[in-house]
């Protein structure tokens, strides 16, 4: 490609597949671009970010700053919701030029004539765009650049920093280079924080064996704002099918009053954009939505794509599910696990524009008619990629804020890939990460790969498909351990409860599987009930409300602590005023202590410069003067969830 320019811009970040795919920021936060710009020979490199908002027509610049090696770096913020582009602008700059090397010969005593004249060639063209302070500088220069009887005034002027100011705020731009355009993508903040809590409906009547509703569901959500989760999440709320309905504990057969897993969905009843009718209505729904939204809670739909044997999907669209040539629908599988009352969705059907507007319709009727803006989507991973990409631009386009958390355990590429198509958060491997090398290496890999730019983490102990190994037969402190991990390392967090605050961990023998998993029956619990889990969960969903570090995964750091049972790391805001410090012991059964060393140079602390740490759960407070400080950790109070203030 010929290009008469004369500087290089390569390796720029942060991009995503080369482009393919947006940088994801919330409302506020900063894009932090950098690249390899350099030219050839010795001649002084200007370079710029470009950047505007989809609604602009003019570009925005900022000047970028070279850091070393010919790496240059600059940023911009972020103000509005939705699509952004940016790009880099590098040129060899005349004017800056010109000023070096002048400097250069009049500090080597030479005659500078034909160099003055030069300078008042460049500093002409100035004078029309240029403020009037400025332009008497500029006249004044001009005046003595060519009167060689005013050489020494003239080369002072050379030399005077405010000359350099205007040549950087005026550039010159000789033959300059471009890069590509480079597509970020601004969600609302709830994007990046968010604490969710998962619960069942139909358990939630206060009547031991009695089907719960939406109704029932309003009693419950003073008791979720009080422990301080803003999202509550539902299974799915649509008919259950009975053709091949599961039993309790996965029978494949169901007894007479057994209610089938919410997943199975589709019946005579309705389908996806129905309700169970035991639930409640259509308006006992909206009115349920509305009164959380009253209490700072949004209400999450799950967002399954099967369909139960006896959907409606199946009789009306029967080229959507795969055929067997003895008549039979495959039923889904994920060896050893078998679905036998859920169809999966035949994606390479030909009537498969048909089906992607049907899905997509789905999304919309529930954003519509029941102001959901928050949707879990069950297993995104077993549907195509480029299929999420399109339904979540879709939806975008008319409901800019609406979240998608994408429910996938699974390959790391594919979990990747997910995010990439526009998913907003992700679940994630935390759930086994466990002790202090997989808890470090797995946090840096999200923090400080390019996943940092794209893959938002949501951190959960447990779910109802999973009974993790951690917490089976485990104690209040395991418990107490995995939340505050999950809610100080994560900005978005959950909890698939009442099972993990009344740490019910019974199992299936071999298996990360609840036992009597809720997922095949209703369960009756104490909804008045208070616990000391329940009460440290309420202290440190309030600590994230109130610092800014907590409402942010990527600036972290791990602490030096020389004992593997303890964990420790240092969190802080992008202005670098909010700075907490946690302390966590991994061990459940005895007293852990041992020495953390204070981050002082990212705090920014000079020497002698002692700090108080007030532990937000507890409320203690401690005086530390040196870098490493002495802690003990018990049991009852595995950690300490400390915010720094400077002395």
């Amino acid at each position: 490609m010929l290009k008469k320019t004369r500087v290089v811009i390569e390796d720029i970040q942060p991009v995503i597949n080369c482009g393919e795919f947006a940088v994801k920021r919330v409302i506020g936060e900063i894009v932090t671009v950098q690249a390899a710009i350099f030219g050839d020979g010795h001649d002084i490199i200007q370079a710029a970010i470009q950047y505007k908002h989809q609604t602009q027509k003019n570009w925005k610049e900022v000047r970028m700053r070279p850091t070393e090696n010919d790496h240059w770096q600059g940023h911009f913020s972020v103000e509005k919701q939705g699509d952004y582009s940016f790009k880099i602008e590098a040129w060899e700059d005349h004017g800056l030029n010109w000023r070096h090397g002048i400097i250069k010969k009049i500090e080597d005593g030479q005659f500078v004539k034909s160099e003055l004249l030069e300078g008042a060639e460049i500093l002409k063209p100035l004078l029309k765009k240029c403020t009037k302070e400025e332009a008497v500088f500029i006249k004044k220069a001009i005046a003595d650049f060519t009167n060689e009887d005013r050489m020494d005034e003239a080369c002072a002027t050379c030399t005077d920093p405010y000359l350099e100011e205007i040549l950087l705020k005026y550039p010159h731009k000789a033959v300059p280079n471009e890069s590509q355009e480079y597509p970020v993508y601004v969600d609302r903040k709830k994007a990046l924080f968010s604490t969710w809590y998962e619960f069942f409906p139909r358990s939630a009547s206060n009547e031991a064996g009695k089907h719960g509703t939406f109704k029932d569901c309003e009693n419950i959500l003073p008791r979720v704002a009080e422990m301080g989760f803003d999202t509550l999440y539902f299974p799915p709320v649509h008919p259950i099918g009975e053709v091949n309905r599961k039993g309790k504990n996965n029978a494949t057969d169901a007894a007479p009053g057994d209610v089938g897993s919410p997943w199975g969905i589709g019946s005579k009843k309705g389908g996806h954009k129905d309700i169970h009718p035991e639930l409640g209505s259509l308006k006992d729904f909206k009115n349920l939505v509305k009164k959380a939204q009253d209490m700072g809670i949004e209400v999450a739909m799950d967002f399954a794509l099967q369909a139960a044997p006896d959907h409606p999907y199946v009789q009306e669209h029967p080229k959507w599910f795969r055929w067997r040539p003895d008549g039979t629908i495959q039923y889904a599988e994920n060896p050893p696990k078998k679905y036998q009352d859920i169809l999966p969705i035949f994606f390479e059907s030909e009537e498969w524009k048909k089906m992607w507007q049907e899905f997509l319709d789905i999304v919309l009727y529930w954003i519509r008619e029941a102001g959901i803006k928050v949707f879990r989507v069950d297993n995104p991973h077993t549907k195509p990629f480029y299929f999420w990409g399109w339904l979540i631009s879709e939806v975008k386009k008319k409901y800019p804020d609406t979240l998608f958390l994408s429910e996938a355990f699974t390959r790391p590429k594919i979990m990747a890939q997910l995010a990439k198509q526009g998913f907003t958060q992700s679940y994630t491997y935390f759930t086994w990460r466990n002790n202090k090398h997989e808890i470090t290496e797995y946090v840096n890999e999200l923090t400080r790969s390019d996943l940092r730019e794209y893959f938002r983490p949501n951190f959960w102990p447990n779910t109802p498909d999973i009974n993790p190994y951690a917490l089976q037969g485990a104690n209040e402190s395991m418990y107490m351990n995995r939340y505050f991990m999950a809610a100080t390392l994560s900005s978005n967090t959950g909890i698939y409860g009442p099972v993990f605050e009344f740490m019910i961990s019974d199992a299936v023998p071999g298996k990360e599987e609840y036992h009597d998993s809720e997922k095949y029956q209703i369960r009756h619990w104490d909804w008045q009930a208070e616990n000391k889990l329940m009460r440290i969960i309420a202290r440190i969903n309030k600590a994230r409300k109130e610092n800014a570090s907590l409402q942010q995964t990527n600036n972290i750091n791990f602490c030096e602590i020389h004992n593997d049972a303890l964990l420790a790391y240092h969190k802080y805001d992008d202005q670098r005023e909010n700075h907490t410090l946690m302390i966590v012991s991994l061990d459940p059964y005895y007293s852990q202590k041992g020495h953390v060393q204070v981050p002082r140079h990212q705090l920014g602390l000079h020497d002698g410069q002692s700090i108080t740490v007030e532990d937000l759960v507890t409320g203690n407070s401690y005086n530390w003067n040196d870098e490493w400080c002495f802690v003990e950790l018990h049991p009852g109070m595995p950690f300490h969830l400390f915010r720094i203030h400077k002395n």
